[in-house]
């Protein structure tokens, strides 16, 4: 092959790539001393058989009639509460947005927000940061506390944390889309409402619904995991049997969770179908 073939072939930015990669591995590499990454730790003799041993307890899954009932209820009281959760959540981040979110806000197109809707804002937007900042599974060893074990302190806690989150991406959803319909339609008189239902909302909703049900899937991990410190559900099951070393029943219930992941994933693809 001729100098100039060889020369076309070659990849002219592979220099900057080799240094990309080589400064990536430099700051990766104190990243890993600090959190002791040891990956090759799982491939020494000893290792391998405790996890050998640990996931043939796994095989066959356990499914005992009274067993597989039981599962069947702690499931749906898991999906329902998540469910409720994340009901709560709505109704506690839709406000959040409408009043935070700039392309909504009248005084500001003028150009520049007035001073009390810019702090009410900005109030609200940190309102929403602590809520999310604190990790479900804190809010719900308060609400056990309060309201003692079971479902409901799991379902405050999973209001709380999703409802920041949730107020916070639907407000940059609204805000990343064409602000000029909704601009329109609040210089000739609209109101907030207006704006939202018949310019912000038609040309969001897919989106908005697809990380909606993608929520409610994490509510459903979260639900889980919640169990563990007494919220009830599929998760404290989980809990008994994982203590017990029972793994025919542990893994009956995660193929569970696998099932309801996929029925989320389905959803939402069904409900992109219809809003597309």
């Amino acid at each position: 092959m001729s100098a100039a073939g060889s020369a076309a072939l070659r990849d002219p930015a592979w220099l900057g790539r080799l240094f990309w990669l080589c400064a990536g591995l430099a700051l990766l590499w104190p990243l890993g001393l600090a959190t002791e990454f040891r990956p090759w730790v799982l491939l020494e003799p000893d290792s391998l058989r405790v996890s050998a041993r640990f996931l043939g307890d796994f095989f066959p899954p356990s499914l005992q009639p009274d067993f597989l009932l039981l599962v069947a209820r702690e499931t749906w009281r898991t999906v329902a509460m998540a469910t409720a959760g994340i009901t709560l959540a709505l109704l506690l981040a839709i406000p959040l947005t409408l009043l935070s979110t700039r392309v909504l806000s009248i005084s500001a197109l003028s150009g520049r927000m007035a001073a009390g809707p810019f702090w009410v804002r900005q109030l609200l937007r940190w309102l929403m940061i602590v809520l999310r900042s604190v990790p479900e599974l804190v809010w719900a060893l308060v609400f056990v506390r309060v309201v003692g074990l079971g479902p409901t302190a799991g379902v405050l806690a999973i209001a709380l944390t999703y409802g920041g989150m949730l107020g916070k991406v639907y407000g940059e959803i609204l805000e990343s889309g064409d602000g000029q319909v909704g601009e329109a339609l609040l210089r000739n008189g609209s109101s907030r409402l207006q704006t939202f239902f018949y310019a912000l909302l038609p040309q969001n909703a897919a989106e908005l619904c697809s990380y909606t049900v993608y929520r409610w899937e994490c509510a459903i991990r979260s639900s889980v995991v919640l169990g563990f410190v007494g919220a009830g559900g599929l998760g404290q099951q989980l809990d008994g049997s994982m203590k017990m070393f029972n793994g025919a029943e542990v893994s009956t219930m995660l193929l569970v969770f696998m099932a309801l992941v996929a029925l989320a994933d389905r959803t939402s693809a069904w409900l992109r179908r219809v809003l597309q």
